[in-house]
């Protein structure tokens, strides 16, 4: 067939391709009946789970620090009733002790307030695909109730308000020791506040909570501790105190006041003040004269003759003034400074040292009635003497004097005499050194039976020369080179070396 002729199709043909078309139709129905109902299975699938999560909580949910998930309202009240029923806090106190106080004990007991029912009604159930992988935490306002009076009751109990237990804070403080001194630390102790440790506990109760390390606020504190400035000052004060050394400047002698020692005079108050023991201070300055007051020694003279006699007694000598000493050492330890000095004297020897008589000075050997008068070293005057009558009692005193002072033209008054002298050097007590222009004579026995009431008489020549060169506070050696016994009241007065009481004489 030529042109547009039509294509002949068989109706065998015809009829195999409307029925593949009518299959076709047929599954694509089908298909969209299984796609409706698929998706109305999920559909009601979902709405079954949103309507679950109505009434439970999405899975990973805590509230009030319950794990809920998947759990009702009803499930959370009972967890925290369950946990009110098991409630007790425990107190645990400075020292690591534990106290328990049971929550049955003081009518503990949960409140429902609905607040679990309020957080589900919340939850939008219908999201709950986009909900069930994130975490969910509610705080819960909690209603939880007790008797107060039961609780303080029970915390009164505790064994922290015991005696027993109780450790009273302590200051800290400063403590000397054998070589300085230490800051010893504060004590904390254990005593409670009452009021504190109850604060602490009901707090602790009211948010829920099962244990409790109470503060410092629960006790009493020092009320001084190490750290506080008045232990740095108390310190500096020590440190002051132990500055103020004192190098005494006595010759011969090294003697030192030093820290180790002063430490020794130093008291910490109960106040926390630093302070002196003035009665260690008084002791050491004891130590000081007991150590170099020459008055009184016993010392070895080298006599004119060569030899060496031991005479002691009289007035002459080194003498520490005890009061002007003390008054000097506390004065020197308030300086915080060292110093170097001499003692404060009462009375000054002429030489210092040991050997305190030097080389200018006046010897009388009573026993060979003679005197020597050496100036610098120098012979001045070598004279025979007449001194106290001994058979009568008034033996002139034997020691180490000085020349008390010098008097021209003196009139000697006595009981049953009076003697006009030119030259009068008086040196223990009223006895001293003169002219005697009634005596013709001296030296010899003549003191034995006609000697003076205890004055050493010389010839008016020797007096005179002596008068004339020597100086008031000049050493005055008299000894007697056999034992004898002073009775005469200017023997006890001047400290004579052999006086002795007129009782202990007749005995």
């Amino acid at each position: 067939m030529a042109g547009g002729a039509e294509k002949y199709i068989p109706a065998s043909e015809m009829s195999e391709q409307a029925e593949k078309k009518r299959k076709r139709r047929g599954h694509a129905i089908v298909a969209v009946v299984i796609l409706a109902i698929a998706v109305a299975a999920l559909i009601a699938l979902y709405v079954a789970v949103s309507m679950y999560y109505g009434k439970h909580y999405f899975p990973k949910t805590t509230v009030g620090g319950v794990s809920c998930g998947n759990g009702t309202a009803e499930d959370v009240v009972a967890a925290n009733v369950a946990d009110a029923d098991d409630y007790f806090l425990t107190v645990t106190d400075r020292n690591e002790n534990q106290f328990y106080i049971p929550g049955l004990n003081f009518d503990y007991s949960y409140v429902n307030s609905g607040e679990e029912e309020n957080i589900l009604e919340d939850q939008d159930n219908f999201r709950w695909l986009f909900e069930i992988s994130k975490e969910h935490d509610y705080d819960l306002d909690a209603s939880f109730t007790y008797d107060p009076d039961k609780l303080k009751e029970l915390v009164d109990a505790l064994d922290i308000f015991s005696e027993d237990y109780i450790e009273a804070p302590e200051d800290a403080r400063l403590e000397i020791t054998d070589t300085g001194y230490e800051v010893i630390d504060e004590v904390p102790g254990t005593t409670p506040i009452e009021e504190e440790v109850l604060s602490e506990v009901t707090a602790a109760i009211d948010a829920q909570e099962t244990a409790l390390t109470l503060s410092d606020d629960c006790y009493v504190a020092p009320e001084i501790l190490s750290t506080d400035p008045e232990i740095a000052d108390l310190a500096s004060t020590l440190e002051s105190y132990l500055s103020s050394t004192i190098h005494y400047e006595i010759e011969g002698a090294d003697e030192n006041l030093t820290s180790e020692k002063i430490l020794s005079f130093l008291i910490i108050t109960d106040d926390g003040d630093v302070s002196v023991d003035e009665d260690a201070v008084t002791d050491f300055v004891q130590h000081l004269a007991s150590t170099y007051n020459t008055y009184g020694d016993v010392r070895d003279f080298v006599t004119t003759a060569g030899d060496t006699v031991q005479i002691g007694g009289g007035d002459y000598g080194w003498v520490i003034s005890k009061s002007g000493e003390k008054e000097q050492i506390l004065s020197d330890l308030q300086g915080g400074v060292a110093v170097s000095r001499e003692p404060v004297y009462e009375q000054r020897a002429v030489q210092a040292g040991p050997d305190d008589i030097g080389d200018t000075y006046v010897e009388i050997d009573y026993t060979n009635q003679h005197l020597w008068y050496y100036k610098e070293g120098e012979l001045v005057v070598d004279t025979d003497i007449v001194s106290g009558n001994i058979n009568r009692h008034n033996g002139s005193p034997d020691g180490v004097f000085k020349i008390a002072y010098l008097e021209r033209n003196a009139t000697l008054v006595g009981e049953d005499y009076e003697s006009a002298v030119d030259f009068f050097m008086p040196f223990a007590y009223n006895v001293g050194i003169h002219d005697a222009s009634w005596r013709s004579s001296f030296g010899g026995e003549i003191y034995k039976s006609n000697g003076s009431h205890g004055c050493i008489n010389v010839p008016r020549e020797a007096a005179e020369t002596i008068f004339n060169t020597i100086e008031v506070g000049t050493p005055v050696v008299a000894y007697y080179r056999e034992e004898v016994e002073l009775t005469a009241e200017n023997a006890r007065i001047s400290n004579a070396y052999s006086y002795v009481s007129k009782d202990d004489s007749e005995n």
